[in-house]
């Protein structure tokens, strides 16, 4: 993977895009593990393999705020969240992990059925064709996204 220099836009967009990516690879751990692996974690399982995080460039990166192009540090993630690196920097090309999709589904099901179950309970006496409406709804925001 070859880092290069990159414009204003393309850094802004380049740093979007890695806090999706990483939020993303966070809801997946989450979803596979019950827990979010903490700054600490991550920090510790980097340092080990001879990359510096700091909590201040995590916050950016998780953030979009600044993008930080530090091959070690996207190696290492890649490791941490078993991906490969080409996928956590969104290189041309490079696929969403089987495994990170299929837990991406579960994670919008369950947002979408916590949704649901607020709605149910929060509107009270709704008819339920109104409640089907709802459902519908957020099925359909599910399938495309």
């Amino acid at each position: 993977m070859v880092i290069r220099d990159l414009t204003e836009v393309e850094s802004k967009a380049a740093a979007e895009d890695l806090a999706k990516r990483l939020r993303l690879l966070l809801d997946v751990a989450i979803a596979e593990t019950d827990f979010e692996p903490t700054f600490s974690q991550i920090a510790a399982f980097l340092e080990a393999r001879g990359a510096n995080l700091s909590r201040s460039r995590w916050t950016y990166m998780v953030n979009g705020h600044r993008y930080v192009q530090d091959q070690a540090i996207f190696e290492g993630l890649a490791e941490f969240f078993d991906v490969d690196a080409a996928f956590l920097v969104g290189a041309e090309g490079a696929e969403t992990p089987a495994r990170v999709s299929a837990q991406l589904d579960l994670v919008r099901s369950m947002r979408a059925a916590r949704v649901k179950s607020y709605a149910a309970r929060t509107l009270g006496d709704i008819s339920p064709n109104a409640l089907q409406a709802i459902s519908k709804f957020l099925d359909e925001e599910i399938a495309r996204t």
